[in-house]
Parts: C-alpha cells; sequence; structure tokens
C-alpha cells in the first residue's frame, strides 16, 4: 500500500525592495560569491538592508542589480567605475523623466485654466459688447462682492 503525501505551494507577495535574502542567497542568484556583494557595497554599487541585528537583506530590486552589474563587467567589459557611471546616469535619467512627467502633468492644469479664463473673457467681452448696445449694464448678483462705505463721524 503506497502513501500519497499532498504538497501544498503556498505563495506570497513580497515588495521588490523589500530586503528578503540573506547574503548567500542573494549571491547565488545573482551568480556570484558573496564576498563580491560586500565589494560592491563598499563601492556604494549596492545597498542592502539591514535586519534589526545588523544582517545584510537583498530585495529582488538588489538581485537584479547585481545581475545587471555582472552583465556589464561580463558582458560589456566594462570595469567598475564605468558600471558606477552608467548607474549613476541611469539614475539620473530616470530622475529627469520623472520631472519631464511632473511638467507635462503641470503645463495640462495650465492649459485647462487657460481655456476656462479665455471663456470667461469672452463672456466679459459679451456683456461689454451689451452694455454698448444698450447703454446699460446688468449687475448679476453672484458679481457683487460685498464692500463697506466707511462713514466719517463727527
Amino acid at each position: 500500500m503506497s502513501t500519497r503525501r499532498r504538497i501544498t505551494t503556498t505563495r506570497v507577495e513580497v515588495s521588490s525592495d523589500r530586503g528578503v535574502f540573506m547574503i548567500s542567497v542573494a549571491a547565488e542568484l545573482a551568480d556570484m560569491h558573496p564576498q563580491t556583494l560586500r565589494m560592491y557595497e563598499q563601492r556604494g554599487l549596492i545597498e542592502p538592508k539591514r535586519s534589526p541585528k545588523g544582517t545584510r537583506l537583498y530585495s529582488h530590486e538588489d538581485v537584479e542589480r547585481l545581475r545587471r552589474i555582472q552583465q556589464m563587467t561580463a558582458e560589456l567589459g566594462l570595469n567598475l567605475a564605468g558600471v558606477e557611471k552608467v548607474l549613476e546616469l541611469e539614475e539620473q535619467l530616470e530622475r529627469t523623466r520623472r520631472r519631464v512627467v511632473a511638467l507635462e502633468r503641470r503645463r495640462d492644469e495650465l492649459q485647462a485654466e487657460i481655456v476656462a479664463l479665455e471663456g470667461r473673457r469672452e463672456q466679459v467681452r459679451q456683456d461689454i459688447v451689451r452694455y454698448e448696445q444698450t447703454g446699460s449694464a446688468l449687475v448679476r448678483m453672484k458679481d457683487v462682492k460685498p464692500f463697506t462705505i466707511p462713514i466719517e463721524r463727527r
């Protein structure tokens, strides 16, 4: 009689920037020696999170960055100074992209305001023409702002 074991798989979603891999696992995933990861950290190429006890914890993003570094050095022949420059330029490009998106959003907001103001200006022009034609002005109460007249007392 054979005994069947049921295997249960649990899937857990983890934010890609959350440190979950210890150095040995991250090194294996990136196909590197753990000492290489320590050296990259010293050079500022990677910044793993730290546990409360100080253990390095690498995220999925960190592992992907390590793989990119590996690709740049092994396949493209870049030295670490070249890798640092490429990563720096990529970060600068990303900041610039975000700034462009923010400026485009602001441009759209300003264009909408311009359209609204042009509509209001046209309404004022029509009111002026109506006044010139009739010789009298129609004042809408919602357009009148309250005011006070100072009175001198003797």
